[in-house]
C-alpha cells in the first residue's frame, strides 16, 4: 500500500459549487476510484486560502495504468469537466501534474 498526498487550489467563487459537488459525488465516480485500487480517499479544505488537500492510500501494483485507466473513463471525464474549472493548480507543480503531488515525509499508525 501507499499513501499518496496532493494539493491544489480552490477558485474562490467556485467554493460553494465544489463543495455541493462533493457532497454528492457520482456513484459510478466513486465505483471508477475504487477500481483503480484507491481507498480512503480524502479531500481537505483550508481556508481562507483555499487549498485543497487530497490523500489516498493505493493499493494496487502499477498506479500510472490505474490512473490511466481513470482517465479514460468516460463518466469520469465528465465529472472533471465540472470539477477541474473549480481548481486553480500550483504554478510551480511538475510538468503533467494537474494537482501537485507530495512527498510523505512522516507517518504512524
Amino acid at each position: 500500500m501507499q499513501r499518496m498526498g496532493m494539493v491544489i487550489g480552490l477558485k474562490p467563487e467556485k467554493l460553494a459549487e465544489y463543495k455541493r459537488l462533493h457532497a454528492a459525488v457520482w456513484p459510478k465516480v466513486l465505483e471508477q476510484i475504487s477500481a483503480c485500487h484507491i481507498r480512503n480517499y480524502s479531500i481537505f479544505l483550508k481556508e481562507p486560502e483555499n487549498l485543497l488537500f487530497g490523500y489516498w492510500e493505493y493499493h494496487g501494483t502499477d498506479f500510472a495504468a490505474d490512473a490511466a485507466r481513470m482517465a479514460a473513463d468516460p463518466v469520469t471525464r465528465d465529472w472533471w469537466k465540472l470539477t477541474d474549472p473549480c481548481q486553480d493548480p500550483l504554478t510551480d507543480r511538475k510538468e503533467g501534474e494537474w494537482w501537485a503531488m507530495m512527498d510523505q515525509v512522516f507517518h504512524l499508525d
